[in-house]
């Protein structure tokens, strides 16, 4: 099935029927990715007095009690509500859902211990001059990204200079296959979120991260139509199921 949509006056065809999934869902055991040394998800029957949520032990339904942490353990959309004393609800202040998204690939470069991504990276990497969201998939990109454990790991991270040129190329939604946008450990400066939502201006209160997306090397780089579906919790991040369609302009 297609539909015809127009973004900024260009007319594109989307095919609904081939969705490409860049999640990764967040399962109950101790393969489930994992970052910010917290233990891992958990998936169990709801249990109380006699009863056990559980088919198979004897309950009419299943009744699961989930925990979970959505910045350490899948997929997950955040606002600004991340780094401000003041409440920010992702659910609240996310309210499109659509986008022409523009797919890069880099490999980032090594600075003292650091693997980073820098401006030059990226503006090698990124073809369009004005695109609503951005998606970044590093390299490496091994399926070991579904089920890596990232903590005490210096993972990859965006420099701020880099945020600056994703912030000049118009970008609203950044979404990177890594656990942060900033250094895992850097004294709590978070330089990558807060120049990407204008922390010491005018909050970008629409605008979003999401982070430990997964992009299959079968997904070529370039432009795709962006769902970004996200779970309806009050909370400054939500787990997120990102799905790309593939386009042709019209």
């Amino acid at each position: 099935m297609k539909a015809s949509i127009e973004l900024d006056k260009k007319k594109y065809t989307i095919d609904l029927a081939r969705p490409l999934d860049i999640s990764i869902s967040i399962r109950g055991d101790a393969q489930n990715v994992n970052a910010w040394y917290i233990d891992h998800p958990k998936i169990e029957p709801h249990r109380e007095d006699e009863f056990i949520g559980k088919v198979s032990e004897g309950s009419s339904t299943n009744f699961n009690d989930i925990w979970f942490n959505p910045h350490a353990h899948g997929t997950h959309t955040e606002c600004v509500g991340h780094i401000t004393a003041e409440f920010h609800s992702v659910n609240q202040n996310l309210n499109t859902y659509f986008y022409l998204a523009e797919l890069v690939t880099v490999v980032p470069e090594l600075q003292g211990d650091d693997w980073v991504i820098s401006r030059h990276i990226l503006d090698l990497a990124i073809e369009s001059e004005s695109v609503e969201a951005l998606i970044i998939r590093t390299v490496p990109n091994e399926r070991i990204k579904l089920s890596k454990q990232y903590s005490h790991t210096n993972p990859p991270f965006l420099l701020q200079e880099a945020v600056e040129l994703v912030l000049e190329k118009g970008v609203n939604h950044l979404l990177i296959d890594l656990p942060s946008v900033d250094k895992e450990k850097d004294d709590g400066l978070l330089q990558a979120h807060k120049t990407f939502w204008a922390f010491d201006g005018q909050l970008r209160k629409q605008a979003t991260i999401t982070e430990f997306i997964y992009v299959p090397d079968g997904i070529k780089d370039g432009l795709y139509f962006l769902n970004l579906q996200m779970a309806a919790f009050e909370n400054d991040a939500c787990p997120s199921r990102p799905v790309l369609y593939e386009i042709e302009e019209s």
